[in-house]
């Protein structure tokens, strides 16, 4: 246990540079006071580590020390493998930077974990975009992904979901990508708060001549986090009553998403005579909760709103005449 936290305490310093003993006890979840005894158990070890006193002191190691210990082991090494996304990757232009990574690491393991890599990489395939759909074009990407990492100012021509396309000059802060293959830059514009633009959106762009300062307080991670909640909060604008069939409950996650059905089970009364239950899910609009139920046939009846139950009465009664049913 104590070898591990001392192998990573000295890689934590040397991939991140001068650290104080409270960011180093916060990242590695241990008490100042142990830090203090494992820095002088590096010390005592040979490890080149030093301190440096004052307000902007802290402990770091001697100038170009590098250590050839990775200390990983084979399910480890083999996790890096399952996160090498090599088709994003090439969609920013480092496809051959993940290649030659992946070789340099390869061969940098020993023989155990090196096999363990190697099977895995030869055995799980991670996928990005979902079945029948490929993922955003996004011939801009390239130009933003340069952008967001040497911070420059970018001015784009963008299509909005409005009626109209508009001009913008923006800071990149940040680039996500979304599980289904979708690219998303979060950039501030003029001291404003971040927004954030779909990739595949970007009409035209063009790097501007010097640099931005990046907010030192922004948290990518933190702010898809909330901007994803707010987003489907704006999202589900209206609820429907829905009766649902014995064992539909999983076509019903398909079709409206299992995060929303599952709340909503848990919420419903018990079953009816016949095995059925009521349940109330959100929706997006009336016209795409028609749209969604009506690919469940009969394993759904829609009770409310009336406005929506009609819609799909309609649509039935349209598909009545359409196939010729009285």
């Amino acid at each position: 246990m104590r070898a591990s936290r001392l192998l990573s305490l000295l890689l934590l310093l040397q991939t991140r540079g001068r650290m104080t003993a409270p960011e180093i006890a916060g990242e590695l979840e241990i008490s100042v006071r142990t830090v203090y005894r494992d820095v002088e158990a590096l010390s005592s070890a040979g490890v080149p580590v030093y301190a440096d006193r004052g307000p902007a002191g802290g402990y770091r190691l001697l100038d170009g020390y590098r250590t050839r210990l990775n200390g990983m082991t084979a399910e480890e090494a083999s996790t890096l493998f399952l996160a090498g996304l090599p088709g994003p990757a090439a969609e920013l232009g480092l496809g051959e930077e993940v290649a030659a990574v992946e070789l340099k690491l390869l061969a940098a393991l020993p023989p155990g974990p090196r096999s363990h890599a190697a099977r895995m990489r030869d055995r799980f395939h991670l996928e990005i975009p979902g079945w029948y759909r490929s993922g955003d074009e996004v011939p801009h990407l390239g130009v933003v992904a340069d952008a967001v990492w040497h911070e420059r100012p970018l001015r784009m021509h963008y299509r909005r979901w409005g009626p109209r396309d508009v001009e913008r000059v923006v800071h990149p802060y940040g680039l996500v990508l979304k599980g289904g293959g979708s690219w998303y830059m979060v950039a501030g514009a003029d001291g404003g708060a971040p927004r954030t633009y779909r990739i595949s959106r970007i009409l035209s762009i063009e790097p501007l001549p010097g640099r931005f300062e990046r907010p030192g307080e922004f948290d990518l991670i933190e702010y898809w986090r909330t901007w994803s909640a707010e987003f489907r909060d704006r999202m589900y604008t209206a609820q429907a009553d829905l009766r649902l069939a014995p064992g539909a409950e999983g076509l019903l996650g398909h079709t409206l998403g299992a995060e929303v059905v599952t709340a909503a089970l848990a919420a419903a009364g018990s079953p009816d005579e016949d095995g059925w239950i009521t349940v109330r899910v959100p929706v997006e609009s009336i016209r795409h909760a028609r749209w969604l139920l009506l690919r469940m046939g009969g394993q759904v009846e829609v009770l409310g709103p009336p406005e929506l139950r009609e819609s799909v009465r309609e649509s039935v009664a349209d598909l009545a005449r359409l196939y010729g049913v009285s």
